[in-house]
């Protein structure tokens, strides 16, 4: 009889460790708003990935999306569990969908871009007047939000054209399909080579707090913190700093709700 509870406890045992062990195998998803191509959204951000997983060990598994209205809708239906969105994005799903900053861009504030040809004759904002521009979509914070706020209070009328990206939003301009365009300093710098050599900044915005990488309100605390640790880790190391550098920062802090309460001043209400 002794052996046979001993034998018993053995199975309960290794039945248990198999439950905790399946249970750990949840894969988390990480959206991330789609400013630029989806190849180069992964090769920034499935090494992120790979890194928060190794510190963590859980799964994570990137989300994209074709544009940023689609990204939007997922947030709006609460399906990413951890996600990098914009100022604005924040203020927003926050309140609506339980999305709560864990963190931020290292001294950094964003800052919005009106860019035309690197020979284009267009040297004032004004000069846009009566023209189409192209935006990455209508609540792009510092794309498209700032710089339309601005010279619709200055009288300037312009027609929005909205193109999906950033990159689409450079390219437009560049092949002339658009005289101007929107578009924030970090992807105007992170852009193709060939194609930044061929625009010019003709109008910047204030800066304000950056993008958040924020966590939905579900997913466990302990797992929140540690997140939260290894992105703050993530700049003190050579192998981290070459993996933000891709996406021109130099690490990332905590951060809390009251951040970006710069941008709810705004009272902005494009969504």
């Amino acid at each position: 009889m002794n052996k046979f509870l001993k034998l018993m406890a053995v199975f309960v045992s290794c039945s248990t460790i198999t439950t905790v062990s399946f249970a750990s195998d949840k894969v988390y998803t990480f959206s991330v708003v789609p400013q630029q191509s989806a190849s180069k959204t992964a090769a920034i951000w499935k090494p992120i990935l790979k890194y928060l997983s190794d510190k963590t060990g859980q799964k994570f598994k990137l989300s994209t999306a074709k544009n940023i209205p689609t990204f939007e809708k997922r947030l709006e239906e609460e399906k990413a569990d951890f996600s990098y969105m914009n100022p604005y994005h924040y203020t927003v799903y926050h309140e609506r969908s339980g999305y709560n900053a864990i963190a931020r861009a290292k001294d950094k504030r964003i800052k919005g871009v009106v860019v035309v040809q690197k020979d284009s004759p267009l040297q004032k904002l004004e000069e846009l007047d009566g023209h189409t521009l192209a935006f990455p979509s209508p609540a792009a914070f510092a794309a498209s939000l700032l710089p339309r706020g601005f010279m619709k209070a200055n009288g300037i009328n312009i027609t929005p054209k909205y193109v999906s990206s950033h990159d689409s939003v450079y390219l437009n301009v560049v092949k002339g399909r658009m005289v101007a365009g929107g578009g924030i300093v970090r992807t105007f710098k992170n852009t193709k080579q060939h194609v930044r050599d061929n625009l010019r900044v003709l109008w910047t915005t204030d800066g304000y707090t950056p993008h958040a990488i924020a966590a939905h309100k579900r997913v466990d605390g302990e797992l929140v913190k540690a997140v939260q640790q290894a992105l703050v880790d993530l700049g003190s190391t050579e192998q981290g700093l070459a993996m933000v550098g891709k996406m021109k920062l130099k690490g990332f802090i905590a951060a809390q709700d009251a951040d970006w309460n710069d941008v709810r001043s705004l009272k902005l209400n494009e969504l």
